[in-house]
């Protein structure tokens, strides 16, 4: 079974019910609603829909909401795309209409800029695509001197090499988009070019303060970002390795490094993490990848990442569908590697608590010792978050009677959520209820054995505090002998 999860982002691409069908049949955990694109109701419509296909196909599907931020773009040409020439002359200048844009000059959306840069800067447009370096600021007006020419279109990103730009995380759009995902119940919402904590812990007032009860992902796109990593960390639940703004603050030689930290700081502050960003590009025009994609993914999978996400590829692709499934066949291939099941995670800490002593010894337990799979019976997702954090091949199933619950751990890489009554009465009532399904479900058959974690079922406090390894031979009877 494929342990590490694919996000698949939706657009007009996946629109008809046959491409989404497909999608969610060949192995979509999460879906993300692109609020930099599209109306509030047609996130809402592909998110019903999701929800619709996932239930006819016996699927749990989880949703992640994105949001645009301060994207700094230039606004629009009057007769369409531009060629920059090496060398030549360009400004960048605030005053310009929004659709005057010429080969000599383009507006900005992000009025601030020429008050936030100086000469000598790099603005780099376009994922990189486009560099300009800053000769001087005049007044409202930007004069730039074309380093890597091409062509440029219309509302291409501006990013300033290095980082620094003072705009907010949050724009006003964001704040009627966050008010959309928790009308939509999104599982995760990700908050994109946070700089510290705070912006983290705003756009989570605001979800709650809206109904909203999804988790945070923090997308790692700044320079500063990496700077407050450690802060970014404990406010979120989740980041995503963002990999094309990221690329062009820091410079792309340095992503590879970056992305083996972040996934590496992210699972030892036991919160999930996201790689994402052109990593089958060439498959929105081809129905195979480039051996430099299929690198690239195994890469992130090995190094221990819970998803790779695709961007266009599914959302405005030709091949949606096999890009999903070659995806699922790359990261299955990549989990057969010695270092994907190996892990040191906390070997040398001290445990606070009890329920997560509990998921480290069950995982401990596993991978060294004969057991099919492990069940844990959770409220919240929090035991098998912790289990996950360690690298193994056993499968860990959530069994949850919360459907949120079995939403959100879509996300964590090597769980599977199981839909259980988890207010059963007694021990044995808990442990036969687990292996039947296992059996039923043909995960297990009655030589093997399997580790369960619950909450002591004679306290009221029912928090994880107990692990069984179980023979299944032992449960095979309906018989309650309790």
């Amino acid at each position: 079974m494929r342990r590490t999860k694919i996000v698949a982002t939706l657009g007009p691409a996946t629109d008809s019910s046959r491409q989404l069908e497909g999608l969610i049949a060949v192995g979509v955990d999460v879906v993300r609603l692109n609020f930099s694109h599209g109306t509030a109701q047609d996130h809402k419509k592909r998110a019903q829909m999701v929800r619709d296909i996932a239930a006819q196909q016996g699927r749990c599907v989880g949703i992640l909401g994105d949001l645009q931020g301060p994207k700094i773009r230039v606004t629009k040409f009057r007769d369409g795309a531009v060629q920059l020439r090496q060398g030549a002359d360009f400004i960048l200048d605030s005053d310009l209409p929004d659709n005057d844009g010429d080969v000599n000059s383009v507006g900005l959306t992000y009025k601030p800029l020429p008050s936030e840069v100086r000469e000598g800067n790099t603005l780099v447009l376009d994922d990189g695509r486009i560099v300009l370096d800053v000769v001087k600021v005049v007044g409202n007006q930007i004069h730039t001197r074309v380093a890597t020419g091409g062509q440029l279109s219309d509302n291409k990103g501006i990013n300033l090499r290095g980082g620094g730009l003072t705009a907010p995380a949050l724009t006003d759009k964001d704040r009627l988009d966050v008010k959309t995902a928790a009308e939509i119940g999104v599982d995760y919402l990700a908050v994109s070019f946070p700089r510290d904590a705070d912006d983290i812990a705003q756009a989570r007032g605001l979800l709650r303060e809206a109904g909203g009860q999804g988790l945070i992902c923090a997308k790692v796109e700044r320079a500063e970002a990496l700077e407050n990593i450690d802060g970014i960390l404990e406010a979120s639940d989740a980041i995503m390795v963002a990999r094309g703004d990221l690329g062009v603050e820091i410079g792309d030689a340095d992503l590879p490094a970056v992305q083996k930290r972040l996934i590496n700081q992210a699972r030892s502050a036991n919160k999930i993490v996201i790689t994402a960003t052109q990593m089958m590009e060439s498959m929105i025009s081809n129905p195979i990848p480039t051996r430099a994609e299929v690198f690239d993914v195994a890469n992130a999978v090995i190094d221990g990442t819970d998803a790779v996400m695709l961007s266009a590829e599914t959302a405005a692709g030709a091949y949606p569908v096999p890009a999903v499934k070659t995806m699922g066949d790359i990261c299955e291939k990549a989990e057969t590697h010695t270092s994907a099941m190996r892990s040191r995670h906390r070997i040398d800490d001290t445990f606070t608590r009890i329920d997560e002593s509990i998921a480290m010894a069950a995982m401990y337990a596993a991978n060294h010792f004969k057991v099919r799979a492990i069940a844990a019976y959770t409220e919240s997702g929090s035991t098998a978050l912790w289990m996950s954090r360690i690298s193994s091949s056993i499968p860990i199933y959530a069994l949850t009677r919360h459907e949120n619950t079995r939403t959100k751990v879509t996300l964590y890489r090597g769980v599977y959520p199981v839909e259980m009554n988890t207010s059963l009465s007694t021990s044995r009532e808990a442990n036969r209820e687990a292996v039947q399904l296992m059996l039923r479900e043909g995960i297990v058959e009655p030589s093997d054995k399997v580790i369960i974690t619950r909450g002591n079922m004679t306290k009221l406090d029912r928090g994880t505090s107990v692990m069984e390894i179980l023979e299944v031979s032992d449960y095979l009877s309906s018989a309650d002998d309790d």
